[in-house]
């Protein structure tokens, strides 16, 4: 698995689009959000559907032909310097095909921002676009808008990349030792649910995988974990980062499942990492070459996230 293209860093007054891919945003959620970024320099450009409802789905946000045009048209401005997510919830599978990837292609790199739903728009675009992206707060996100731990370090990885080459976590040893590989990963309902199709990496082989997942009851993920690995998803990924698990069922029920399933993998492991849905969430780039020390509960990208 190799790094994957790292876009450029913003700088002050920097153009950055934030778009409504999947589910319906709060307005005042948004222009708090909104209050964040002018406070750190930059110039936020609020796509036309952003604020929409689906007639009669209400838990999309707008049509899918109106939420893919604004994700395209935002990627396809050469004005715009990144492009954020506004929040995540679901939808972004129904838009996927309605892109251009092509014409998104051409537009060039630039820094996209987003977790959750949006890990299908990572996988896609690692895939179609060989792009490293991170996985991040989202503008309208409570958790974003609240917690200045997550947004310092969003904005670090912005604005000083280098500043925060390590992330350390506050996560516990599982499977002790140290793994280098590509990061990839997201949320592990949708990484499951996207096997089998255009958008689907053939493994984790080689990559630093990255798992988190919110309000799913333990057999279910008990389900997606096994999917994975009867789909021989997991054969060969070199060591795991488990960040929140958050309206899930108590962690002490949860773990054991976890070890259950991938601790059979030797492969090292850290729990707890402080990525996802949680408060005070770190921001981890995807697609960047790094070394995870399971005991020390770190990660070291090999270059800054973004150049």
């Amino acid at each position: 698995m190799k790094q994957l293209v790292r876009p450029r860093r913003l700088a002050p007054g920097a153009r950055v689009a934030v778009v409504a891919t999947s589910g319906p945003v709060p307005e005042e959620r948004l222009m708090a959000g909104l209050d964040v970024l002018r406070g750190w320099g930059l110039d936020p450009v609020v796509a036309p559907h952003v604020l929409d409802r689906h007639p009669e789905f209400g838990y999309l946000a707008g049509t899918d032909a109106d939420r893919a045009a604004d994700l395209q048209n935002a990627w396809c401005d050469p004005s715009v310097d990144a492009v954020l997510c506004a929040r995540g919830g679901y939808g972004v599978q129904r838009l996927i095909g309605l892109l251009d990837w092509a014409a998104m292609r051409a537009a060039g790199p630039k820094v996209f921002v987003g977790f959750s739903d949006l890990t299908v728009l990572h996988e896609a675009f690692a895939q179609r676009l060989g792009l490293a992206t991170l996985y991040g707060p989202m503008a309208a996100g409570i958790d974003f808008i609240k917690s200045a731990t997550a947004q310092e370090h969003l904005r670090a990885t912005l604005f000083a990349p280098e500043t925060v080459r390590e992330i350390a976590s506050r996560g516990r040893t599982v499977v002790p030792g140290r793994a280098r590989g590509v990061t990839l990963g997201g949320c592990l309902c949708l990484l499951a649910t996207e096997l089998g199709t255009p958008d689907a990496r053939a493994s984790a082989r080689g990559g630093l995988l990255c798992l988190e997942d919110v309000g799913e009851e333990t057999y279910r993920i008990d389900r997606y974990l096994t999917q994975l690995l009867r789909a021989g998803w997991l054969d060969g990924v070199g060591g795991l980062l488990l960040g929140s698990w958050e309206e899930c069922d108590p962690y002490e029920r949860l773990r054991p499942l976890l070890l259950d399933r991938l601790g059979g993998l030797g492969v090292p492991v850290v729990e707890e990492f402080g990525f996802g849905h949680c408060s005070d969430a770190l921001t981890i780039p995807f697609g960047a070459a790094a070394e995870l020390d399971a005991d020390a509960g770190t990660l070291t990208l090999d270059q800054p996230a973004l150049r």
